[in-house]
């Protein structure tokens, strides 16, 4: 007989970590286990990241993610004090590279207030040279409380605490069904993977790349599809660092969720550029060789995707010639940064962004969490999922409570 937990957890990153612990803080005597399908945890989204701290500068007034980069941002903070894990708010700078660009900053100064960024401040030319001395531009937008972190660090003090709380961790467990059980007056889910099962009373899915795919298990399919976009980032070499303080961004189009190849300093040190967003041609792959043909014709075939790739293939083809040839890359970077040269980039690492794309072809901008009954999904949690962990983590314990009998 297999074993029986309160709260099973899928999916090992940091959101699923986040809510285990979120979770059994507020239930001490929870039995509950979280099933991660590799042999270690945090080893996609969680850690394939720039480490930024965001503070909510991006997201629309009133969204969940502007109230949940908020506020968990201020967990994090505090949880990141509690555990001695270094944290520096070493401030970003969005750049107007030229006039046409310097409404859409105006904007973006607008919609960060209404978001309750602290601290924010527009800047001229003279101010830009004091912040970032080489950097180019005709208007900027401080935010100095936006920081970095080493969020691999930050999820693995997560797990500590999980087992400190007597939660399970179980490895290599990719879980391939997931069954509606009766069990005396009601139910139970029993989840199934290659050489094991568990079962539980409630089943909540922080599955990231795979999201869609864990829906469909149970029976809640939904109208969004996971399409994988690949992000490179390129380094710049020992002697450009000093080309760059801290963290430099481009002045965002609005009308999609990536950021634009940006400029970040990291807690080791380095200098990352980047990254771009490119179709991936597998749902973990991190290089341009990696490809599942199924998993491609999978996406090319989906509706949302053909409907988003004809509105969108100018920009979706710039970013492709962005991945494949440096010096256009460069060149975007150069934009606001002019003094940088090719060769100041080396190859860096990748990752892969897990956005949720509805049928209609409109990319999914928010937090999406749902589902019905005894499961709860989170569809939709790209950047900046790991800031907010703790906040969705919260959100997520608070609906378990509300909706499944957890003793």
């Amino acid at each position: 007989m297999s074993v029986r937990y309160d709260v099973a957890i899928v999916g090992g990153g940091i959101v699923g970590l986040a809510t285990a612990f979120r979770l059994l803080e507020r239930r001490p005597k929870l039995r509950l286990v979280l099933l991660e399908k590799e042999h270690q945890l945090l080893l996609h989204q969680s850690t394939h990241n720039s480490g930024v701290v965001h503070a909510g500068l991006y997201y629309a007034v009133g969204s969940r993610k502007a109230r949940l980069c908020r506020d968990g941002k201020a967990e994090l903070e505090r949880f990141a004090a509690e555990h001695g894990i270094p944290i520096e708010r070493c401030g970003k700078l969005v750049v107007a590279v030229d006039r046409a660009e310097a409404p859409g900053l105006e904007a973006l100064a607008k919609r960060a207030t209404a978001n309750g960024v602290p601290g924010l401040e527009l800047v001229g030319p003279e101010r830009i040279a004091e912040i970032e001395p080489h950097v180019a531009g005709v208007a900027g937008l401080l935010s100095p409380t936006t920081a970095i972190v080493d969020f691999g660090a930050v999820g693995h003090a997560y797990a500590d605490e999980v087992r400190a709380r007597g939660g399970d961790i179980l490895l290599a467990c990719r879980v391939d069904a997931i069954e509606r059980r009766a069990a005396g007056a009601g139910e139970e889910l029993l989840l199934r993977w290659a050489d094991g099962e568990v079962r539980a009373g409630a089943v909540i899915s922080c599955a990231g790349l795979w999201s869609d795919r864990v829906a469909a298990m149970t029976g809640h399919a939904g109208h969004e599809r996971v399409v994988p976009f690949r992000g490179d980032y390129l380094r710049l070499r020992p002697e450009a660092r000093r080309l760059v303080r801290a963290l430099i961004y481009p002045v965002n189009d609005p009308r999609f969720p990536f950021l634009g190849i940006h400029l970040t300093r990291r807690m080791d040190g380095e200098v990352w550029a980047g990254p771009n967003a490119a179709l991936a041609f597998a749902r973990e792959g991190y290089r341009r060789t990696d490809i599942v043909p199924r998993e491609l014709a999978e996406t090319l075939a989906d509706r949302g995707f053909l409907r988003l790739a004809f509105r969108f293939w100018q920009a979706g083809a710039a970013e492709m010639v962005r991945d494949v040839w440096k010096p256009a890359f460069a060149a975007q970077v150069r934009r606001y940064l002019p003094e940088l040269r090719d060769e100041d980039l080396e190859p860096g690492p990748s990752g892969v962004r897990a956005q949720s794309v509805r049928l209609n072809g409109e990319l999914v901008d928010d937090f999406s969490i749902g589902g019905s009954g005894r499961i709860l999904h989170v569809r939709n949690a790209p950047s900046p999922a790991a800031t907010a962990s703790l906040a969705i983590g919260r959100e997520l314990a608070e609906l378990a409570e509300r909706r499944f009998d957890l003793g």
